[in-house]
């Protein structure tokens, strides 16, 4: 595959990186000035003539793809095979090289604004309350505080982690009333935390409300809508490291809103903020993706913006289901762009935690569902 670019034909090189090592090249090409396709070029022509490589490990690598001058993927995977290493460990090699030759300036990087991300897919039953609390917990229990908003006006989240009579009180201002411009308190006042030892006071929920439902009718009639969001978190920025939406089963100005919200700001890092998509292993789920991709695209053509696809999720998976569950799984997993993050097996925990309405990492502490938290809270940059 070529794409034309001002720098010439390019062609993309698909192998795999681990999270920690694309978290350290991202950063580092930043503080140089640079974009990450560029600092891999580099890095891989300096590999070829380097008579030292350094000892790497690849566990826990996931594809990743970038793209290079054309010919050049040929010519990295002869130059792997002439070495005897994999095309995984030959990328390795090269980028653990040129971060080692490129430490960080002694300027620090520029204060980056709270990490920002939306778990979105419009089709429903996918698992994104499941995977935006569970992120949320992951993190909260690894030391950050954060902000978890319940975008969805089904309130599935609140009424999980057991706040549902929260979204019917009456005289209570509401998260719409401040986008709309109605409210006259503070925000601050919606919040409730979760007060679970395990969260130590760090974990937090904006709860959804009955008017929820209302919300693309009343943004239609609000100037700069696709701000609206923003505009309401802005006062609780300062207070957290990460701010995720758990996103509504739609497409339209409720969506845009929150899309908006996870844009790349001006300097922050790429793949900082962003999108993450729980998806089942079917082809329901491959159209629900290409529609919200093509929301993305138009949103970022019209506001001249970046919006970073951070990843999938494939959730609720089970092999038993068939030939074709497997061939669906393997065909998200060919994507680079953005990669999978994650195949999360379709088992009883999260069910349950949900259902008794207690947090899944303390009903389920040492569960594999518990665990691949964890880990997809390790992706995130924060």
């Amino acid at each position: 595959m070529s794409i034309p670019s001002p720098r010439g034909e390019r062609e993309k090189l698909i192998t795999a990186l681990t999270p920690k090592l694309r978290r350290h090249l991202k950063i580092r090409a930043f503080e140089h000035g640079m974009d990450i396709q560029d600092a891999t070029e580099h890095a891989i022509k300096a590999w070829y003539t380097a008579t030292e490589v350094p000892e790497v490990s690849t566990d826990g690598a996931k594809t990743w793809g970038t793209f290079l001058p054309e010919g050049e993927p040929d010519t990295f995977k002869a130059a792997c095979t002439n070495r005897g290493v994999t095309y995984v460990k030959g990328l390795a090699q090269a980028l653990t090289l040129w971060l080692d030759n490129h430490p960080s300036p002694t300027t620090p990087l520029t204060a980056q604004p709270v990490v920002r991300v939306i778990v979105a897919n419009q089709k429903g039953g996918v698992g994104k309350t499941f995977i935006s609390s569970g992120i949320a917990q992951a993190l909260a229990e690894a030391g950050h505080k954060v902000l978890i908003v319940d975008y969805d006006p089904q309130g599935h989240l609140t009424s999980e982690l057991g706040f549902e009579d929260l979204m019917y009180e009456d005289d209570v201002e509401t998260l719409l009333m401040h986008m709309d411009g109605t409210a006259k308190g503070d925000i601050h006042d919606l919040l409730v935390a979760l007060d679970h030892e395990r969260f130590g006071e760090r974990l937090h929920l904006l709860p959804a409300s009955d008017d929820a439902f209302m919300r693309d009718v009343a943004l239609s009639k609000v100037s700069f809508s696709e701000a609206a969001l923003e505009r309401s978190l802005d006062p609780l920025e300062d207070e957290y490291d990460v701010i995720i939406i758990d996103g509504p089963p739609s497409l339209g100005l409720n969506m845009d809103t929150a899309l908006y919200y996870v844009r790349r700001r001006e300097g922050e890092l790429a793949d900082r903020s962003g999108v993450i998509t729980p998806v089942w292993a079917n082809k329901a789920s491959h159209r629900a993706f290409r529609l919200l991709k093509s929301q993305m695209e138009d949103l970022c053509a019209k506001g001249r913006i970046q919006v970073d696809y951070l990843g999938l999720v494939v959730n609720a998976y089970d092999s038993r289901r068939g030939k074709l569950v497997k061939e669906n799984k393997d065909e998200w997993e060919k994507s680079s762009s953005p990669p999978v993050l994650a195949v999360i097996g379709d088992l009883k925990e999260g069910r349950e935690a949900a259902d008794g309405e207690i947090p899944l990492l303390e009903y389920a502490p040492d569960s594999e569902h518990a665990q691949a938290m964890r880990d997809l809270a390790k992706e995130l940059a924060v």
